[in-house]
């Protein structure tokens, strides 16, 4: 919208009466007014209120992928983002692993408003990434998890008509977020949609560990076979090996968890799993990066079986994935007010 000033009547022409010495003074006039007016021009912002301001000049057009909040910092502009969003994934170049490292710039965080849980911090750690599936070489390489080594990350699954896992966990991520923030909680994510791939298994660990998060909670779908339905809550176990060590996260991760498992069922209405968990909902493993590497209380939910049509069903639903993001955040406010 254009910025329109105070409006004028225009100048009436000279009459004929005016005597000729006044017309040369205005004649005389006009150009000193015309020059002042230009220099005005040349010296003030859009709405001549401020000395306009030529932007610096970018040092380097860098390819640095670390972006770490929804408003990329890669040049791309909201709407482009939007766009991109839209078709579920984001271009970028590949780097090295450091080029795409945001560890120390988690995604998301933003000021938290009043309410019974501010001061908590959450990380929401949205599973796999939409672009990971143009980035198989720096997906695959090998990382240290503490018992082992294993790929950076994955594609993650789809359901059979194509809605992939990264967009789901986006969806719920930012629902989740929204209903946590309402309570005063400041919420960050290991990723937005921000970043062309990853972050791999042990940069996510990393990003929870460095906010010193009072939980984490990174949100999944399954890929497992037709039949098998419902949700798991995925814990780590005891892990003492190399640079991982949950000894002092196994009890309260198991508390998260619990938590979250009995408010999901009740929210959203969905069975436990029928195929983990012996009918609890619950797992527990030791050989997960993202668990083994953490040193907060952390969890992973599956929160059904993509590649089951009447799971699907649920997960491609909106106001279900509403449900889902209610039961987890329910879950969590239960945990932070014990």
């Amino acid at each position: 919208m254009s910025y329109v000033g105070p409006e004028f009547d225009p100048s009436q022409p000279p009459r004929r009466s005016v005597r000729r010495p006044l017309t040369v003074a205005v004649a005389a006039l006009v150009p000193t007014c015309l020059a002042g007016y230009l220099v005005y021009q040349a010296t003030s912002g859009p709405d001549g209120n401020e000395p306009a301001r030529s932007l610096p000049a970018s040092s380097s057009a860098s390819t640095d992928q670390d972006a770490p909040s929804a408003s990329s910092s890669s040049g791309t502009s909201p709407s482009d983002k939007a766009k991109e969003k839209d078709k579920n994934d984001k271009d970028g170049k590949s780097g090295d692993s450091d080029d795409n490292d945001s560890a120390t710039k988690p995604s998301g965080g933003r000021p938290a408003a009043n309410g019974p849980l501010k001061g908590k911090v959450v990380v929401i750690d949205p599973g796999h990434n939409p672009g990971n599936f143009r980035h198989a070489s720096d997906i695959n390489r090998q990382v240290d998890i503490g018992t082992n080594r294993k790929e950076c990350d994955t594609t993650g699954t789809s359901t059979n008509h194509g809605y992939t896992e990264a967009k789901f966990t986006l969806d719920v991520a930012h629902r989740l977020r929204s209903l946590l923030e309402k309570q005063g909680v400041t919420v960050k994510f290991t990723q937005d949609g921000d970043r062309p791939w990853g972050p791999c298994v042990d940069e996510r660990a990393r990003i929870g560990n460095k906010a010193h998060a009072d939980a984490v909670v990174s949100i999944h779908a399954d890929g497992s076979g037709a039949g098998n339905r419902g949700y798991h809550v995925i814990m780590p176990g005891k892990v003492r090996s190399g640079s991982a060590d949950t000894s002092a996260i196994v009890a309260p991760s198991k508390e998260l968890g619990e938590r979250i498992a009995g408010k999901f069922v009740s929210v959203t209405g969905s069975a436990p799993s029928n195929y983990i968990g012996g009918g609890t909902g619950l797992d527990t493993r030791t050989d997960l990066g993202g668990l083994n590497l953490s040193t907060v209380p952390k969890v992973f939910i599956e929160c059904g079986n993509m590649r089951d049509a009447k799971d699907e069903a649920l997960l491609t639903s909106s106001a279900w994935r509403q449900k889902a993001a209610q039961g987890i955040s329910e879950g969590i406010a239960g945990f932070l007010r014990k």
